[in-house]
């Protein structure tokens, strides 16, 4: 899965608002079904901060025997590990995000490219069911969620950068 986008920040712009608490934590609040539920912690310094955020989300749409992994809600934990500016301002993430207590798992980068003013945000991830013979039918169930969230994301930075 890999989208790409022009948002209307610079880079550093952009990646101030990723390593941002207060972002983070409006993020979590529009994906998540429990405001109640969700927990942000950015580490680090300006070179390389480490972004974790876990949230519940409802199961609904997976096979039943997904859900009897997870139960009714998805316990999804992200982590955003991020490199120092390379020489041309891009920066760069590994993602890592995955179920708590479900066999998936979705890994990839996050790439910020300069583009005038403006940021390319290059999302390419490899999301993975590890269950033998309905994989991928549960992948195709957890792929729409997480696509409709990297939109919320998306408009979300779109928001903070107008401010």
């Amino acid at each position: 899965m890999t989208t790409r986008e022009e948002l209307g920040g610079t880079v550093e712009e952009v990646y101030a608002l990723f390593t941002d608490v207060a972002f983070q934590e409006a993020k979590c609040l529009a994906t998540t079904d429990d405001a109640n539920h969700f927990s942000v912690d950015v580490m680090g310094g300006p070179t390389g901060e480490k972004v974790r955020t876990e949230r519940h989300l409802k199961s609904d749409g997976l096979p039943d025997v997904a859900r009897s992994f997870v139960g009714e809600h998805l316990t999804i934990i992200e982590v955003q590990s991020w490199s120092a500016p390379a020489a041309d301002g891009s920066r760069e993430s590994a993602v890592d995000m995955h179920v708590k207590g479900a066999p998936l798992t979705l890994k990839g980068t996050l790439r910020l490219e300069p583009a005038g003013g403006a940021t390319v945000k290059v999302l390419d991830l490899d999301l993975k069911a590890h269950v033998p013979f309905i994989g991928g039918k549960i992948e195709r169930a957890a792929a729409e969620p997480i696509e409709a969230a990297i939109a919320i994301e998306s408009e979300l930075i779109r928001e903070w950068l107008a401010r």
